[in-house]
């Protein structure tokens, strides 16, 4: 029996070819005309671009304008030698546009042209926020605030193959990242998929992937919006765009870099509405909050937050200045990048250029301020200087690299500074870590087992406030996920330490001593270290051992 040959299929694959083969020499002609190239079939269009030119003027000159930031357009032309477009740039130029021209192919000239059919029906979108509404992007969050959800919804999409496939899948992973409260959006291609994970209180999950067709349409989605180069993929790049939710204008924060199989992307949401800015619900010991609440209402001094990356030291300083704010005092910072806005305090961004953490801490000093809060304390000029405006009659917050708060007065020594100024210049030292709290609906309790109950003995042995010792060690909080997709966590506390200046301290630092005898020194304050605090939290059922465990250092021996 003759094998039937499948004529469409062979066309089909004709076609590829022959299509492919235009793209390939597009992209030739556009490096010898010194152009970008693109290709439109894999680039959503901006409907408020296409509008820019008319349908006439797109046939005449053989160019169309496929998206649009402000005033900045880039029109992508079929040939740059051709009088109608020379009229056309003209045109566009005098009405104030900055043109930014791509040579394509035939097939994307023609795929392009088909969109002026959808004007009518299209939306006007705000130049430089994502276009969506405010009460429709509300409900979709709703919606979408499980991951079981959204990968029904994604599925849904691009089973259907509809022709506003790009926004609709971009619209889902926005809406859900808000609804679930993730921190960051990563989206990594991969051999032949791209995995696409959200940060949700701080550990990734994932949650979708795509192909890479779909990849390539978020790639080119994400790098219009946040105002990025379509052309450029050997490099990283930067950029923001931002989303209105609630009537408040979130800041989303864009990074891609190279990889092998593509660029990966992560989208980090500062949602201002998400940080908790008082000082009441970040977790802090009651003992603990209470001095710290009396040493931040001193004239001069410096207090020091310290931590990893991620730990929450910036949102804890921003709660220190929303509490000790009033119209009475200035206030100014230096960061590296502004993450949130406070009211009524003069917020300035550094730039690693002319405006560093060291220029812009003395430009500080020459504005009169009554507290001056400083990033991040990154090298000895910084030190000195925020010591110095410590000892003339500045209140300086500030964070720093360290394991532990008693680790502050060291790593500070190997930055230059001298030892000697301490005592008079450095109020508190403090650290933190961000652990996950359970899940109130769903959390229980487990009995602990003897070698848990041996290390927590051995984390509360030093402690000089017998009034915080707790009554027992035989049962912690554990987590019961409701599904495969549910962690039996929710929300994130923090875990506090804090070594408080005194005379006896201010004397002993001095000499300059180890990481380890100061602890010890410090042990008669009477304070939690962050391992006491988190095997408190534990027994209360606010968290687990194990999350305590994984990010303090234990006890040896």
């Amino acid at each position: 029996m003759p094998a039937h040959f499948d004529t469409e299929a062979e066309d089909a694959k004709l076609a590829a070819v022959h299509q492919r083969e235009e793209e390939d020499l597009t992209r030739i002609l556009a490096e010898k005309n010194g152009l970008p190239y693109t290709d439109l079939s894999i680039v959503p269009l901006n409907m408020d671009a296409i509008r820019v030119v008319s349908e006439k003027d797109a046939q005449e000159a053989q160019a169309v304008a496929f998206d649009k930031n402000g005033r900045h357009l880039m029109l992508a032309i079929r040939t740059p030698e051709n009088d109608a477009l020379k009229q056309l740039l003209h045109t566009l130029q005098t009405d104030g546009f900055e043109v930014e021209q791509y040579l394509i192919s035939q097939n994307s000239y023609e795929l392009a042209m088909k969109r002026y059919e959808d004007l009518s029906l299209a939306k006007s979108a705000t130049a430089g926020v994502f276009n969506i509404s405010d009460d429709e992007l509300h409900k979709l969050s709703e919606e979408l605030n499980t991951l079981p959800a959204l990968r029904a919804h994604l599925t849904q999409v691009l089973t259907e193959r509809k022709q506003s496939e790009v926004s609709l899948l971009f619209e889902y992973v926005i809406a859900a990242a808000f609804g679930m409260k993730a921190s960051d959006i990563h989206l990594e291609p991969e051999d032949g998929m791209a995995r696409l994970r959200f940060r949700l209180d701080g550990v990734l999950q994932d949650v979708f992937s795509f192909d890479p067709h779909a990849y390539k349409l978020l790639n080119s989605r994400i790098k219009i919006l946040s105002g990025l180069k379509l052309n450029i993929t050997d490099r990283a790049q930067d950029g923001r765009f931002s989303v209105v939710l609630g009537g408040t204008e979130v800041e989303i924060r864009t990074s891609l870099i190279p990889g092998n199989y593509g660029e990966s992307i992560v989208m980090r949401i500062l949602n201002s509405n998400d940080i908790k800015l008082t000082l009441d619900n970040k977790g802090i010991h009651p003992k603990l909050l209470k001095r710290l609440r009396e040493e931040v209402k001193r004239p001069n001094g410096m207090l020091l937050t310290t931590g990893p990356t991620g730990s929450g030291k910036t949102t804890t300083l921003y709660a220190f200045l929303s509490e000790i704010y009033s119209p009475g005092i200035k206030i100014i910072t230096l960061e590296d990048p502004v993450e949130y806005h406070l009211q009524g305090i003069v917020q300035t961004q550094v730039n690693n250029e002319d405006y560093t953490f060291a220029s812009g801490l003395r430009s500080v000093l020459r504005q009169d301020p009554d507290i001056i809060m400083v990033g991040e304390i990154r090298d000895a000029e910084v030190a000195e200087t925020a010591i110095q405006a410590a000892l003339t009659g500045h209140f300086v917050l500030t964070t720093l690299h360290t394991n532990n708060a008693a680790g502050t007065f060291p790593r500070l020594v190997d930055l230059g500074a001298d030892p000697k100024s301490f005592a008079s210049a450095i109020t508190v030292a403090m650290a933190q870590r961000l652990v996950r709290t359970l899940n109130p609906e769903t959390r229980s309790m487990r009995p602990a087992t003897d070698e848990e109950k041996k290390t927590m003995e051995k984390i509360f042995e030093n402690l000089t406030d017998e009034t915080l010792r707790p009554a027992n060690f035989d049962m912690v909080g554990a987590a019961n996920p409701k599904d495969a997709d549910d962690s039996g966590y929710k929300g994130r506390t923090g875990l506090y330490e804090a070594v408080f200046m005194d005379e006896e301290l201010g004397v002993f630092l001095r000499d300059n001593p180890s990481e380890g005898d100061i602890a010890k020194n410090v042990a008669r304050q009477g304070y939690l270290t962050m391992a006491q605090d988190g095997v408190l939290k534990a027994l209360a059922g606010e968290t687990t051992l194990e999350e305590v465990f994984s990010v303090v250092d234990l006890p040896r021996g």
